[in-house]
């Protein structure tokens, strides 16, 4: 398996987890926000889940599946971030057509969109740069 496929079952596991995160009583403050910042509901488990499933059958698949995931996932994920971190909602998850721009704190426009930058960044570099490289021949 190569680097390109061993990336989409990575994302399929971290997407996996935070969703199994956001019901864990323990990481959620008083007022329900995940790592006191946010709060995630049925849109963006659902957003966060079907991303998951889909690299994980990507990587499945074969290594030009898992390259298009991350040539398709990669800007639109990193798009959504920076609409997060200047309006406070993005549009993957519906937050902006069902809450509109948000007013927060600029620690929390900042941490609860640096993952999204840095995810969609990280696929942006797998599907156009490592994708790009020949496959290693095996001996």
């Amino acid at each position: 398996m190569d680097a390109v496929r061993r990336y989409g079952w990575f994302y399929f596991i971290g997407f996996m987890a935070v969703v199994a995160i956001g019901y864990v009583p323990a990481f959620h403050d008083p007022d329900g926000n995940l790592f006191g910042l946010f709060k995630l509901d049925l849109y963006d488990d659902s957003l966060h889940f079907f991303s998951g499933v889909w690299a994980g059958v990507a990587a499945w698949w074969s290594r030009d599946a898992a390259r298009t995931y991350f040539r398709l996932f990669g800007p639109l994920y990193f798009a959504d971030g920076v609409m997060g971190l200047f309006l406070g909602s993005g549009y993957l998850d519906g937050g902006i057509f069902l809450y509109g721009p948000i007013r927060q704190s600029l620690y929390a426009h900042v941490f609860a969109n640096l993952p999204h930058l840095l995810i969609g960044g990280l696929a942006i570099w797998v599907g156009y740069r490592l994708a790009a490289r020949p496959v290693p021949a095996i001996a």
